[in-house]
């Protein structure tokens, strides 16, 4: 029997032309997808960076990522906690239809059990650039399902996971173990649980440190994954768990800070939760300063590669700064949330809808795309980035799942927002329940919502009273009712995050 093997010379000239032509399109479309790196921040208030107003906190790179970018002065999280922000910024849904609504374990039984998962049918913003081409990686907290769970991030898209499944786990930065991929890699032989009380004696910050801080663990295997995957398209998604307490800096850090800032309130004993520290608020200020220079570790691996003008990078916080707790003198862990006006001069913190618990900082790098420093004040928040990275992928977005934000891409490039179709909701299942709605200058606030007595609708205009001093339902109740009503069209209960009020209404208004 006679073989002939099929080489190009033997082909027509046309059809070599077909092939050369299609093999280049599809190497030009390869070669000019735009990288996207997404850092998000845990716990990181909108006043605590320089470009943000803060003036006692060093955040060099960070300053000059806003100077080389566009600066959103309106931009929100998704929920005032984790878990349920991670779950809005993933799924591009807000939380009056997300299928995570609060911080709720999984109930697998273990001493860090993971949060609540999301389902295998819900779509996240990793599977879809997957599916564009993309390799995908997330290195940081995740708090959205633990590995042998449909919420694992390796079963939502992501080819590579290295860091806190766990947000418990996330509570000291001396674990003793972090998740690569779907295993646990140990990596403290004498870890630093995350809480601990010392009423008397010496305090020193060496005593809650260990062998490895886990912050630069997560961020060697970040830039493995970046140097690994640099010649194709790629989406970095970057967790970062720093400022969220307890606080366990370098010691680097703490001595660049003054010792003068401590000698007012002293050290913190552990009585508001997590771990002391001698000199809280130098502490509080070092882990903010810690988290820029890991953000200027990836900036750097950027332009070494020549990936910088590739490249899309979104900077923002999953929440606003943690709140006040039973000592006065400190917020929750020992942080220096006053002493930093870490909220910006907004009113209230994390855990609430108040403006200071859920705006956050964001700044937009894309080079030949966004204006250099620049800023909008367009209102957004995270259900926006689902459509947004689409948009900036040429990715197709799903087409059973709602999506509840819009495409930021002309705002990022100095245009108008299109108009939403969807209210910007927030349905938050904690801190005793809360609703808030945002529709223009108009911001709607119900607070203690799971209580026997819920409190009355709050109505805010931003845009004269971005500090929410006056109360304006009494004045307005028809824009309260408008509001509440547009809310309950569109929401859909979960009956892992009840909200017995609403969802009793919500199924009157189906039937």
């Amino acid at each position: 029997m006679t073989t002939h093997k099929l080489t190009l010379s033997r082909l027509p000239k046309s059809l070599l032309l077909c092939i050369f032509y299609f093999a280049s399109a599809s190497g030009i479309a390869q070669a000019e997808k735009t990288n996207i790196v997404f850092i998000l921040a845990d716990d990181l208030g909108y006043g605590e960076l320089g470009s943000y107003g803060q003036k006692k906190i060093r955040t060099p790179n960070l300053d000059r990522l806003a100077k080389e970018g566009i600066r959103f002065t309106q931009h929100y999280t998704g929920a005032p906690v984790c878990a349920p922000a991670r779950c809005t910024l993933m799924t591009g849904q807000n939380l009056a239809h997300a299928q995570v609504r609060g911080n709720k374990d999984s109930g697998n039984g273990r001493i860090f059990p993971g949060q609540w998962p999301l389902t295998a049918d819900v779509v996240t913003i990793a599977e879809v650039l997957k599916q564009a081409g993309y390799t995908t990686g997330a290195f940081g907290k995740w708090g959205l399902g633990p590995s042998n769970t449909s919420g694992s991030p390796i079963k939502q898209g992501f080819d590579r996971y290295f860091g806190y499944n766990c947000q418990r786990n996330a509570h000291s930065y001396y674990p003793p173990f972090l998740d690569s991929n779907e295993r646990e890699v140990l990596i403290n032989k004498y870890p630093i649980p995350g809480r601990d009380r010392k009423p008397e004696g010496e305090i020193k910050a060496e005593d809650y440190r260990a062998e490895n801080y886990a912050p630069d663990l997560i961020l060697d295997e970040a830039v493995k994954f970046l140097n690994k995957n640099k010649a194709k398209p790629f989406f970095l998604y970057l967790p970062f768990v720093e400022p969220h307490v307890s606080m366990q800096p370098p010691q680097a850090w703490l001595d660049q800070y003054p010792e003068e800032w401590d000698k007012e309130n002293g050290v913190y004993r552990g009585q508001n939760g997590y771990l002391p520290h001698p000199r809280p608020r130098a502490a509080y200020a070092s882990m903010i300063s810690d988290l820029d220079e890991h953000v200027g570790t990836i900036l750097e691996q950027l332009d070494k590669h020549g990936l910088t003008d590739k490249t899309l990078v979104v900077f923002t916080s999953d929440n606003g700064p943690t709140h006040g707790s039973r000592d006065p003198k400190f917020h929750v862990g020992g942080a220096a949330c006053t002493f930093f006006d870490s909220a910006g001069g907004l009113n209230g913190f994390k855990g609430s809808c108040y403006e200071g618990g859920i705006r956050i900082p964001c700044i937009v790098k894309w080079p030949g795309k966004i204006q250099a420093d620049s800023q909008t004040d367009t209102p957004s928040y995270f259900p926006d980035w689902f459509p947004t990275l689409c948009s900036v992928a040429g990715a197709e977005l799903p087409k059973d799942q709602q999506l509840d934000g819009i495409d930021l891409t002309s705002v990022l490039k100095g245009g108008q927002a299109p108009p939403r179709e969807e209210l910007m909701i927030w349905e938050f299942h904690g801190y005793r329940g809360i609703v808030a709605i945002r529709d223009g200058k108009w911001k709607a606030l119900r607070r203690n919502l799971l209580n026997k007595t819920p409190a009355d609708w709050e109505l805010y205009d931003l845009e004269k009273d971005q500090n929410e001093t006056t109360d304006l339902a009494a004045v307005h109740p028809e824009i309260v009712a408008r509001l509440e009503q547009e809310y309950l069209k569109t929401r859909i209960p979960e009956s892992d995050f009840p909200i017995p009020l609403y969802d009793k209404l919500s199924t009157v208004d189906s039937q």
